[in-house]
């Protein structure tokens, strides 16, 4: 199984409250790979990315969709612990954020790990 998929199953297992729709990537170029729906917030995205450094890579389709769709969009990296094979390091931020994560990365951005468990409540924004 590839690592997004791993991280896919890990956000739905994490997320029991919200209604999920993988979308296929070759559906439509830069779309997020997740629309999530809950009835209080609505309808949001998320992109999921995973690497074995600070770096994300985006392509230009998904710049694009971020910085058009500023609200309500999140991406969801996953990064390998330092010294660790095994242990994951997660942090969620919000689209509107993606020109900063392309040029910085995750460690440039000075962002913080959020435990796993937590990303229900922080998508919800509850």
């Amino acid at each position: 199984m590839k690592a997004e998929s791993k991280l896919w199953q890990k956000v739905k297992k994490n997320t029991p409250n919200i209604i999920w729709t993988r979308v296929e990537s070759w559906a439509s170029f830069g779309f997020p790979d997740l629309v999530g729906y809950t009835e209080k917030r609505g309808f949001f995205t998320v992109e999921l990315k995973v690497t074995k450094s600070k770096k994300l890579t985006f392509s230009p389709h998904q710049i694009a969709f971020h910085v058009k769709h500023p609200t309500n969009t999140f991406i969801f990296a996953a990064t390998q612990a330092p010294g660790s094979s095994k242990l994951y390091e997660y942090f969620l931020v919000p689209g509107s954020m993606v020109r900063e994560l392309a040029a910085c990365g995750l460690r440039a951005c000075d962002l913080a790990p959020v435990p796993l468990r937590s990303l229900e409540r922080l998508l919800l924004g509850a």
